[in-house]
């Protein structure tokens, strides 16, 4: 086990919650900052989280406030779990609290709308921070099922070996295995596409097509994924592997997943805001599906799933359009 560090985490949702619990499990002092003053009472008074992680017992070391400067005071390693489009007007009033020598790390999936940074680069920008002290942390992390301490490993990038390095001794725990890599580009990249191949799987399942139509769709979608990352500079080898293949298998596979679970509300014949309701989370892939195109635009890059998805949940497109639309494509070399 690492020395013992002084921790926050931002955002008391179900992921959030759950990396704190990751955290106090690995050693390590935790406190977890959120907006709504009944589930930091709750944390601290009953060491649970009925409102985002019902039926899950936190560990005791486990602190929660609503007041942003306790939370951060001291912390050498600060964790944001914020929903990825709010980040930025979230942490802005941060900037002063955090630590000068604290490093921030990413546990959100996405791109800006209207930016098109990745959310490493919304935290350098917004906290002022240098490369060398931002880390992000992506795999097939599905947070109710580390809560409850099933085994699971995770990638952390930074391009600073020792922050990578600091941040994966952090989360070290006997359910918990980090991987290190330096490729943040790739890793965040695999951890934004995903919600929205999810999406398209599940929409898929929710009109009752089988197993065939689940692997092309995460199979094609990897390959739209590694092609926009190889654009950006991403190193190849990120995209087989836990942050690439392993969190799309798992965000396609499982219901646990919202982006999947809200595909198959939609599939099965729910608007886009009944299917946003039925599912009770924030399932990213919606507002991804827009920033992704943007990047995947910029750059030159054909993404076909992904704006099948874009033009579905903008209204452009019937569902029953989505799988034809898909199949009707040019048929090409595999590898391309």
């Amino acid at each position: 086990m690492s020395a013992l560090l002084r921790t926050a985490v931002l955002g008391s949702g179900a992921w959030g919650t759950t990396f704190a619990a990751v955290l106090a499990d690995a050693g390590h002092d935790v406190v977890l900052w959120g907006r709504d003053a009944h589930v930091c009472e709750q944390i601290n008074r009953a060491h649970r989280n009925s409102t985002y992680l019902p039926g899950v017992n936190l560990p005791a070391q486990v602190r929660a406030t609503t007041d942003a400067a306790e939370a951060l005071r001291g912390a050498q390693i600060v964790f944001v779990a914020i929903p990825s489009q709010h980040a930025r007007a979230t942490l802005a009033p941060f900037a002063e609290l955090v630590e000068p020598d604290a490093v921030v790390v990413s546990l959100m999936k996405g791109v800006e709308l209207g930016t098109d940074l990745r959310m490493s680069e919304v935290l350098a920008e917004v906290l002022d921070l240098p490369p060398e002290r931002v880390a992000v942390v992506s795999g097939p992390n599905l947070a109710r099922e580390i809560a409850v301490h099933q085994p699971t490993a995770t990638v952390v990038a930074s391009t600073s070996p020792e922050a990578a390095e600091l941040v994966a001794r952090a989360c070290a725990n006997s359910y918990f295995r980090p991987y290190t890599n330096s490729d943040v580009t790739g890793v965040e990249l695999c951890g934004a596409v995903k919600n929205v191949i999810a999406l398209a799987v599940g929409i898929s399942q929710g009109r009752g097509l089988g197993f065939n139509t689940m692997a092309t769709v995460i199979t094609r979608g990897l390959a739209e994924i590694t092609r926009l990352g190889l654009a950006l500079g991403a190193d190849a080898s990120t995209f087989p592997g836990l942050a690439g293949m392993g969190d799309l298998m798992a965000t396609c596979a499982s219901p646990l997943s919202r982006n999947h679970t809200l595909g198959v509300h939609m599939g099965k014949g729910l608007t886009l805001e009944e299917a946003i309701v039925a599912t009770g989370g924030t399932a990213e892939g919606v507002k991804s599906a827009e920033s992704v195109r943007q990047l995947a635009e910029s750059v030159g890059v054909e993404m076909p799933i992904t704006e099948a998805v874009h033009d579905l949940l903008a209204g452009r497109i019937a569902i029953e359009d989505l799988a034809p639309r898909l199949l009707a494509r040019p048929r090409k070399d595999e590898r391309r």
